[in-house]
């Protein structure tokens, strides 16, 4: 089925999706994905040389500043395929048009989430339990890089526009800039300036402008150059946040879930508790990697479907799985080989550590697993999917809610290795469980909707 180009578009583009075109993508993006998590680090580094409680503090509010911000992570992903389809049709005008619909919404929703963040510091920070003192730091910070939130959505709007534009080389130039300028600033503004923690806050905000406002320019440059109009529309604010809505919803039952295995470890104790959420950090390194080329399938199948090629996206599909696939081989193998030298990196205590590397072995195991789900979420992402997406993440957290009270029955008591290795089973199920919805969905004909736009 074929949707017509409202834009007038002519020749659709010939799309390709060989390893040249998805490296060309997936590279760039996987190393912008890594830089973004530099900047906490950065501050964290920064910010560690003033102590304990302000380290603490920082701790406390990085959390709430990464849910604030996870949650609309919609504006890259949605802002990606909308894109993408216009592009592939042929119509780089209607594509920054359509784009420019997710920015303005990205302002919008910025504003309101730096107002909420920046009020409600105390009571945000404060659900967490921290001491007062590093309460009294966290919301320092909050305070500070709540000033920051809109120009961390508005990158990732922008973000997803120039993926739709096949660019991910531009976020990945702008990023590490980005990282740069926030370590000399956090170092000059905490040590130089004695500012303390709102220092490393000033820092990431002014760095967070200049990242929103480089990418913007390119965005403005590319579309005066094509004759678009880059003004608000709230025809096209609306249509962002309706098709965003899908994946939002998507987004909150994943971090549902997330959330419900991270209650159970804490149920078990602090050694089960720390050795999971060790095995989580080294777990979302691995993400990062294998979502790079769920970014390539967003972009790849979004201008293959604009462009009225539903056999050339299902062609992509297969090969970006077998990548993905043979990709969580090589990751698992490796992870495998490192899993009893790894967990020195983060701990000396010998229970914690044991229990670290059992969990990493299931972790190893599952690599191939996950690389299949993350590709073809993006293949799905990229084809405008969202509203399955939704339900069957919906579904799936349903079904996950047996499987972690069942690995709290069995894995409660026996120690924090058989406590972790549950954890990871579960998860694993999970990923299982999600994995048997998109073979279903992925086989059928359903998600592969042709032209400028889906209807």
């Amino acid at each position: 089925m074929t949707a017509p180009d409202p834009t007038g578009a002519t020749t659709p583009r010939a799309v390709q999706a060989g390893p040249r075109e998805v490296l060309t993508l997936a590279v760039p993006a996987f190393l912008a994905l890594v830089a973004e998590p530099l900047f906490l680090m950065v501050d964290a580094a920064v910010v560690g040389r003033l102590g304990v409680v302000p380290l603490a503090g920082l701790g406390t509010a990085s959390s709430v500043l990464l849910t604030a911000a996870g949650i609309f992570v919609f504006l890259a992903y949605g802002t990606t395929s909308v894109v993408a389809r216009q592009f592939g049709a042929g119509s780089t005008r209607g594509a920054i048009e359509v784009g420019t619909g997710g920015v303005w919404l990205a302002g919008g929703l910025g504003l309101v989430s730096a107002a909420v963040v920046g009020l409600g510091a105390r009571p945000l920070a404060g659900v967490f339990g921290s001491s007062p003192e590093a309460l009294d730091q966290a919301v320092i910070y909050l305070r500070v890089s709540a000033l920051g939130l809109p120009a961390m959505l508005l990158v990732l709007a922008a973000t997803g526009i120039l993926r739709g534009l096949q660019d991910t080389r531009t976020p990945l130039v702008v990023s590490a800039a980005g990282f740069g300028a926030n370590a000399v600033l956090s170092v000059s503004l905490v040590h130089g300036a004695d500012l303390g923690i709102a220092g490393a806050a000033w820092g990431t905000v002014l760095a967070q402008w200049g990242m929103a406002i480089a990418l913007l320019a390119v965005v403005g440059r590319a579309g005066i150059e094509v004759g678009a109009s880059l003004r608000p529309h709230v025809g096209r604010v609306v249509d962002a946040a309706l098709d965003g809505a899908p994946l939002l919803v998507r987004t909150l039952a994943l971090r549902a879930i997330l959330l419900l295995t991270v209650s159970v470890a804490a149920a078990f104790g602090d050694v089960p508790l720390a050795a999971y959420q060790v095995t989580t950090t080294i777990w979302s390194l691995l993400v990062f990697a294998l979502d790079a080329l769920a970014i390539a399938g967003q972009a790849l199948t979004g201008a293959s479907l604009g462009s009225g090629d539903a056999r050339g996206a299902r062609a992509a599909t297969s090969f970006m799985v077998r990548w993905g696939v043979w990709g969580g081989v090589a990751l698992g193998l490796l992870l495998a080989a490192l899993h009893r030298v790894l967990p020195a990196l983060f701990t000396d205590d010998p229970q914690v550590r044991s229990a670290i590397a059992a969990g990493l072995l299931v972790v190893a195991l599952a690599q191939p697993l996950s690389g299949y789900v993350f590709v073809v979420d993006g293949v799905l992402i990229g084809a405008g999917d969202g509203r399955w997406l939704a339900g069957s993440m919906v579904l799936v957290l349903l079904a996950y809610l047996p499987v972690i009270q069942l690995a709290r029955v069995l894995g409660e008591g026996h120690g924090p290795e058989v406590e972790v290795v549950t954890l990871w089973l579960a998860f694993t199920a999970f990923m299982a469980i999600r994995g048997l919805f998109m073979a279903w969905r992925v086989r059928g004909d359903a998600w592969a909707v042709t032209g400028a736009r889906r209807t």
